[in-house]
């Protein structure tokens, strides 16, 4: 779970709480030397450092943290917590349910790696339904495209979407695109009763985190009773799907992709480094048509359709994404657990208790 922490001066050690610490800095801090951690100054004002770091608990014995400039927002919905930073080493982040969404100095590399490798597969994708995607990214991803006619985002916390719409200034352009279209409603409960098909549905979900509001939506059942059958001939749908590293991949990354693979004929693993999630992030691609485009034939699609450069995304690096390490490779290709609501698999962490009730 994430945590704010304020460090003073004086004394030394750890101080914790279960969510996060604070580093105590005037005297022998962490590693002995100095103030501070790891031994490195900071301005001290009659005894106290002005600093002030967000805490992550990625695994039980495992925190990552970073410095702020200041705390824009903190807030619950019925649905979640919230929290928007200002952090020194990745701008403005927004953090939910204790889980770092979204920074502002590298969420292009998710949001690029999200959107782009479907609708780029796709002959002519121009009917798109994100599920999730509240913060507006995805949709200004999806709406360089000059093939798209329509972007339905279904988000279920109409706060969450009002936040970012009054505080992600980047995103305030794809949120007044009259091709964007807004609903706040539950994504799977919107899927189930339209009646309208679409080229891609994306899944920009929170992460499936025990008590949170989205687990049901990595299952079996979900992807083959209600995102299937709104999928046009040659509709290809994309997840988000967790931490894909070396070790992390392993919490739902391998278990939502051998999932897909009992529902669609042919579904594409893919990742890329993120900064600040300080991990390996994965993606996954299903279809029941094969993706059959190299490099070359991906750039030239990108130079056609897409208004504007990417900052991540060509063919070269789509091809080395999809390529995943020999470790991660075979792991994949054994794992056999097969997500469901009885069977769930989570990432560390805990959801806003109230949202289990909305679930």
């Amino acid at each position: 779970m994430g945590d704010i922490s304020y460090s003073n001066g004086n004394g030394n050690g750890v101080n914790g709480n279960g969510n996060g610490y604070v580093v105590n800095g005037n005297g022998n801090g962490v590693n002995g030397n100095g103030n501070g951690v790891n031994g490195k100054g900071h301005p001290v004002l009659n005894g106290y450092r002005k600093s002030c770091w967000y805490e992550e608990e990625i695994e039980e014995n495992l925190r990552w943290s970073f410095a702020l400039n200041s705390i824009l927002h903190t807030g619950a919905t019925p649905f979640q917590d919230i929290a928007l930073l200002d952090t020194k080493p990745f701008g403005k982040a927004l953090v939910i349910d204790g889980k770092l969404q979204s920074a502002e100095t590298d969420e292009f590399i998710y949001h690029e790696c999200l959107c782009h490798p479907a609708l780029l597969h796709h002959p002519n994708p121009t009917n798109i339904f994100i599920m999730g995607g509240g913060e507006g990214s995805t949709a200004r991803e999806l709406l360089r495209h000059k093939t798209v006619e329509k972007v339905v985002m279904c988000d279920i916390d109409e706060e969450v979407v009002e936040f970012c719409k009054s505080f992600l200034d980047v995103n305030r352009e794809a949120f007044c695109d009259a091709r964007l279209k807004l609903i706040i409603n539950d994504a799977r409960a919107e899927l189930e009763h339209t009646e309208n098909h679409y080229d891609v549905i994306i899944g920009d979900l929170a992460d499936p985190i025990e008590g949170g509001p989205c687990y049901k939506l990595y299952t079996k059942s979900f992807y083959e009773l209600i995102v299937k059958p709104r999928l046009t001939k040659d509709g290809i749908f994309v997840t988000q799907a967790g931490p894909a590293g070396i070790f992390s991949h392993t919490e739902v990354f391998s278990c939502i992709y051998n999932t897909l693979r009992q529902v669609f004929k042919y579904v594409v693993p893919y990742s890329a480094h993120i900064p600040s999630y300080a991990d390996t992030w994965g993606w996954i691609m299903a279809s029941d048509t094969p993706f059959g485009l190299g490099a070359d034939e991906l750039d030239m699609r990108t130079k056609l359709r897409i208004n504007g450069e990417n900052r991540y995304l060509d063919g070269k690096t789509f091809s080395s994404a999809s390529t995943l390490s020999k470790a991660v490779r075979k792991s994949m290709e054994n794992e056999t657990h097969v997500y469901t609501e009885g069977t769930a698999r989570f990432i560390y962490g805990h959801g806003h208790n109230s949202a289990q009730k909305h679930n």
